[in-house]
């Protein structure tokens, strides 16, 4: 059955590749992009089953009316896909203030003001699938990428919280875990911060341990998502990629072994 899907940051990237998939197979997409002049393509081939918008995700006013357009458009939005974000190369000493609370604005608040905007159609629609693009990097840090890192754990807590809220009304909430794909995520869509050369060895580290196998290529990625708007019973995580899942076992078993070491001293500090 074809449903209407809320998609931002569709101008590229995985978002452009999904909302492609979704029209190809007859669903209906709002596709959001800061310049749409980049969805014209699928304008033309797809005429009214798509709704390009311009909208900046970090203005909540502009977030909440383009859900009403799509509303208005479409009847229903079955599902919201926050795709929009990007990557803040830096490490945390060289971040400057502006570049940190842009990323956060961005990855953390301009994801929260659209899933706010969505939540009143899908509560009265009685179903609704919301689906979180994090990262592995919400799970588990690498250096050099400490604010994204951060935005991502941050997206991983608010939407855990609102799978348990809204569960009652209909409504499943996924985050979405890629590991690294060959997307320009860290090109042309990525900030970089200003270099100190004490941190010249942290970052030689950090490429080293990067090989071409790390990266995924995104258009393997649209079966998983087909399915996962498809599925009745979605999962609250799906990792992307066959990097993710063997990396987070180890370092949750790490996690583990390091709690367990410190037990006595966490249970004493409880005091009773």
């Amino acid at each position: 059955m074809a449903k209407t899907i809320f998609i931002t940051g569709a101008s590229r990237g995985f978002g452009k590749i999904w909302a492609e998939a979704f029209l190809k197979r007859g669903d209906k997409v709002v596709a959001t992009a800061r310049n749409t002049t980049s969805l014209n393509d699928l304008v033309e081939q797809y005429g009214d089953a798509i709704l390009p918008l311009q909208l900046d995700v970090n203005d909540r006013a502009a977030g909440f009316a383009a859900v009403k357009q799509a509303q208005q458009k479409f009847g229903s939005i079955d599902v919201l896909i926050n795709n929009a974000g990007y990557g803040l190369f830096g490490t945390i000493e060289e971040t400057s203030e502006q570049e940190a609370r842009d990323q956060i604005e961005t990855n953390v608040f301009g994801l929260l003001w659209l899933t706010q905007a969505v939540l009143p159609v899908m509560r009265q629609q009685g179903h609704g699938h919301i689906i979180q693009i994090s990262s592995v990097l919400g799970v588990a840090t690498l250096p050099v990428l400490g604010v994204y890192n951060a935005s991502k754990f941050a997206v991983e807590g608010l939407s855990e919280t609102l799978a348990a809220e809204v569960a009652g009304f209909g409504i499943k909430v996924t985050l979405v875990e890629p590991n690294g794909f060959s997307t320009d995520w860290a090109g042309a869509s990525a900030a970089q911060s200003q270099t100190m050369p004490e941190y010249d060895g942290v970052k030689a580290a950090f490429q080293a341990g990067l090989t071409d196998d790390s990266f995924g290529k995104p258009e393997a990625t649209t079966p998983a998502i087909l399915k996962l708007v498809d599925a009745e019973n979605p999962p609250l995580r799906l990792f992307l990629g066959k990097v993710a899942l063997p990396w987070v076992k180890q370092v949750y078993a790490n996690r583990l072994a390091t709690w367990e070491e410190w037990a006595d001293v966490a249970t004493a500090a409880h005091g009773h």
